[in-house]
């Protein structure tokens, strides 16, 4: 078997609010597989966002391991935990956060010449992911302009425009109706597939969930496995 490009190990979280301490995540271990797409499931404040925050170098662990493609990043410094993000890892959340002064295409441009590519290149790019998730006619309109699934399609294809190996998504359709969901989540696992990534997505969507290769539920701090 491949080796895993995503492994947490023992990994807990732990919050202070005052007097009281709440525990979030108690010792959560995960392989993600190159290629396979994962759903992680639970209720509202079962910590899903926590972990994957923290799978993702943006929050750090009180314990345990975060290793990401062969690199454990429990002693790296901001730097290179940013790089690391930049060029190995996708998110993609619940809201869409584009940036609302520039059109779809500007949007999916911008983080690839911030990682180094030409604007010919990156304007290739971005062209060639629209078209994908089927909304290459949208290219030139803003955020403001778009509909919400066309906005989320934005979203998903800048998460992937850089060539990650690791896709962490956060509830990605779940700002969505259900046919337009249906409809997102389609396009974003044919995408994913094909640019052939790895992908942790938390969702609240059993029928979504059950069309990954794998389930996780997180309860009370810890990781079942359907």
């Amino acid at each position: 078997m491949n080796n895993p490009v995503l492994s947490l190990k023992n990994l807990k979280r732990t919050f202070h609010q005052g007097p009281a301490t709440l525990q979030v995540l108690r010792g959560i271990t995960l392989d993600l597989y190159p290629g396979e797409i994962v759903a992680l499931v639970g209720p509202s404040g079962s910590g899903k966002s926590t972990l994957l925050q923290t799978a993702g170098l943006l929050e750090k662990a009180d314990g345990g391991e975060v290793v990401i493609d062969g690199k454990v990043c429990s002693s790296l410094n901001d730097a290179t935990r940013t790089k690391i993000r930049r060029d190995v890892l996708g998110f993609v959340y619940q809201f869409h956060h584009l940036l609302p002064e520039f059109d779809a295409e500007e949007n999916i441009i911008l983080p690839q010449m911030i990682g180094g590519k030409s604007f010919h290149e990156a304007r290739i790019r971005a062209r060639d992911l629209l078209k994908e998730v089927g909304i290459l006619e949208r290219a030139t309109h803003r955020p403001a302009r778009l509909s919400g699934g066309e906005q989320q399609r934005v979203a998903i294809v800048r998460a992937l425009a850089n060539r990650p190996k690791i896709l962490l998504a956060d509830e990605p359709t779940g700002n969505l109706d259900e046919h337009t969901a249906a409809s997102v989540f389609e396009k974003l696992t044919q995408l994913v597939r094909k640019e052939n990534l790895s992908a942790l997505i938390a969702t609240h969507n059993m029928d979504l969930a059950k069309q990954m290769d794998r389930i996780f539920t997180l309860h009370e701090g810890q990781l079942l496995i359907q």
